[in-house]
């Protein structure tokens, strides 16, 4: 059994060279397209956790940051991540439905 512990997940801002060079091609339509959004292959690391003390009244907190990232430079790649996000979505609240025994076998 897994033990659940109900953390806030914090970002943190710091952008590493590589993200930043990975992001740079794309910096001009994401300044431009103020509704725009960019498919991405993202990859997080775990940068610190902050466990309060029994008397305080606080939640535990993670922070992570991007340590790297791809983004898709055209409708094709960005099709290809969204039906990756559509199947890994439905593994992730397939409990309890017919999906329920391939997620445990993933």
């Amino acid at each position: 059994m897994t033990l659940h512990i109900d953390a806030d997940v914090k970002f943190d801002s710091k952008v590493l060279t590589d993200v930043a060079e990975a992001l740079e091609p794309h910096a001009t339509d994401m300044f431009r397209l103020r509704n725009g959004h960019w498919m991405a292959i993202v990859e997080l690391s775990h940068v610190e956790r902050t466990e309060p003390g029994p008397e305080e009244d606080k939640a535990p907190s993670v922070k992570i940051r991007v340590t790297g990232i791809e983004v898709a430079g055209d409708e094709i790649s960005g099709g290809r991540l969204r039906g990756v996000m559509r199947e890994m979505y439905d593994r992730r609240t397939s409990g309890g439905t017919l999906f329920e025994s391939d997620q445990k076998s993933a």
